[in-house]
């Protein structure tokens, strides 16, 4: 469905300091910054796949997805979705995708959401029975029946991010290219908008590219996931294989009827934090049992959980340390 071949994006960023006088030496002589937005990223995405598109902000990711959608040409390398080359526009692949941003807005201020609907329709060159089914079945994924009349205008955050959702997939696109589409939902619209996507999915085998900042987001619906920073890819595989990788390790929260000297708990892992009756440890994956085992045995627990770390922690993790690998290479390079 999606084919990434050695896609680079570069642009040029002029630069100037604050001043009259530089604004003055700016018009005759600018001075310019190559950008590499996306360099040499390559990967391949199977019909009916989720799959998650990390990285932190300004890795990239969106950059990837306008040129994956045909809003933007590739400086280099070559992009195939549905067969076809995305930067020539043509409408029979327009017609098969959808590209969703949770920091834009595609409907139409001033009209109720219905009327927004309507014009979507008429782009899309939708029969009215198609409509009908359509929009039955996103009213119904998404609850929008109370919506439909109100202006945009008067919609909230979480409201107007399901109407968009609606807008986007009412010709039943192939191929869903969704950038935060969660961005700035409270719990409740967020896990809604999770449950729409993954319902789409089962039920139209539709592709799905993600990304998010929100981590429950892409754990809750992606299996693979896709690591981008600083242009670069950086990771292709199954998210829980990079969690492990990251974090080779259990959280063993203690807490004791009665209190023991604070270097006692090193003995078990590696101590976060201890207040002599309670502690939190950084154990090993492989010895946790163990651990668990001679903390019962050998003081007074009252209490013993053993939990994973949190994804953002996790992902924070991986993040950081790719960036250093990222500057390692580019200083041996040089």
């Amino acid at each position: 469905m999606i084919e990434v071949e050695g896609l680079a994006r570069h642009f040029r960023v002029s630069h100037r300091d604050a001043g009259l006088g530089s604004s003055l030496k700016a018009l005759l002589h600018r001075r310019y910054e190559l950008v590499r937005a996306v360099d040499d990223v390559s990967f391949r995405i199977d019909d009916g796949e989720v799959v998650g598109f990390l990285g932190p902000n300004g890795a990239g990711k969106t950059t990837t997805l306008k040129c994956l959608a045909g809003l933007l040409y590739p400086t280099h390398g070559t992009v195939r979705v549905l067969g076809f080359t995305p930067n020539e526009r043509r409408a029979e692949f327009l017609s098969r995708i959808t590209f969703v941003m949770g920091q834009r807005n595609q409907l139409f201020w001033d009209l109720p959401t219905i009327e927004s609907l309507r014009v979507n329709q008429a782009i899309y060159r939708i029969g009215d029975t198609q409509f009908k089914e359509s929009l039955d079945e996103l009213v119904d994924l998404l609850g929008l029946e109370p919506l439909l009349t109100k202006q945009v205008r008067m919609l909230s955050l979480g409201e107007r991010m399901r109407c968009e959702l609606a807008a986007g997939l009412l010709h039943r696109p192939d191929v869903l290219f969704l950038d935060e589409p969660t961005l700035g939902l409270d719990v409740r619209g967020q896990g809604a908008v999770r449950s729409f996507i993954a319902e789409y999915n089962q039920r139209h085998g539709a592709t799905v590219l993600l990304t998010s900042h929100y981590m429950a987001d892409v754990t809750s619906l992606a299996k693979r996931v896709v690591l981008i920073d600083h242009g670069v890819l950086r990771y292709d595989g199954d998210l829980a294989d990079l969690v492990e990788q990251a974090a080779p390790f259990r959280l063993v929260t203690v807490t004791l009827s009665d209190p023991v000297e604070s270097g006692v708990f090193a003995g078990y892992g590696e101590v976060i934090e201890s207040d002599g009756t309670h502690a939190v440890m950084r154990v090993p994956r492989a010895a946790t049992r163990d651990v668990a085992s001679r903390l019962l045995a050998e003081l007074p627990v009252v209490d013993v959980s053993i939990e994973e770390p949190s994804i953002e922690d996790t992902m924070r993790t991986v993040f950081d340390q790719r960036a250093t690998d990222a500057v390692s290479v580019d200083a041996a390079r040089e």
